[in-house]
């Protein structure tokens, strides 16, 4: 192609329109999607958020759907002065601009007294570290109470004169009662040492010095006299058995000749 042929192409009005139509579109394009993207997000509308603060959650819906928000609960709290689900939060906050359809999350109270859970501190820890994590859970305290027993150790709970334990379910406004040593001992504990009472006869019981009793032996027999000037006569000597069954056979003996 020579140059001559391409510049009168270049020069025609069916290229340049093309060129141009193409350039139309382009910036239709760009204006739709701007003011069309305006117009989907509400671009520079704002509405001012009503105050529904202490409210019922029925009103304050209502309040909030005729302004074009909706609303949702996110939390519950609890206020002793006010009466149920009434909204005690709101987000975002009264008097702020937001886009129609915006979502307010709310905070409402709740219909009965919240519980806490007794933590393990019984008999497991110090009168400071207990009320320290007491009070961060949020119960209310009372003035503690101290009983015999090893100093500043916890022993019980009282909660309206009871006893309560770990893992039971307490109001959060009623006030717990710590009971706590005093660094005293119970008498009901202690073992007390008494002397041993001894009987007046002291039978059966111990002292300190053992008594014997003092045992004689048989008196000796008295001599034999020695001489017989003494006594007049000397005994006469006791025969033996040999002797008398010798003297037997004698007499018997001298019998049977006499016969």
């Amino acid at each position: 192609m020579k140059a001559s042929e391409f510049i009168n192409k270049f020069k025609s009005r069916y290229l340049w329109g093309n060129l141009v139509a193409m350039g139309l579109v382009v910036v239709l394009i760009c204006l739709g999607v701007k003011y069309g993207i305006d117009l989907y997000t509400h671009h520079g509308e704002s509405i001012p958020i009503p105050n529904v603060l202490h409210k019922s959650f029925d009103d304050a819906s209502r309040i909030l759907d005729d302004a074009g928000l909706q609303v949702v609960v996110s939390d519950t709290g609890y206020v002793k002065t006010l009466p149920p689900n009434c909204i005690l939060e709101q987000s975002p906050a009264p008097g702020e601009r937001v886009k129609s359809g915006h979502v307010i999350r709310v905070t409402i109270n709740a219909s009965h007294t919240p519980t806490l859970t007794i933590p393990d501190v019984i008999d497991n820890s110090s009168m400071r570290e207990a009320m320290a994590k007491l009070s961060a859970m949020g119960f209310k305290l009372g003035e503690p109470q101290f009983v015999p027993g090893e100093q500043d150790w916890v022993y019980g709970i009282l909660v309206r004169g009871r006893h309560v334990v770990a893992g039971d379910k307490v109001s959060i406004e009623d006030k717990l009662i710590i009971q706590v040593g005093n660094g005293r001992r119970d008498a009901a504990d202690s073992v007390d040492y008494i002397d041993p009472v001894f009987e007046e006869n002291g039978a059966g019981t111990e002292s300190g010095d053992d008594s014997f009793e003092e045992v004689t032996g048989p008196e000796p027999a008295e001599s034999a006299p020695e001489s017989s000037g003494q006594s007049g006569h000397a005994p006469s000597p006791r025969p033996s058995a040999q002797a008398g069954g010798h003297s037997s056979s004698q007499h018997q003996s001298s019998t049977e000749v006499v016969e």
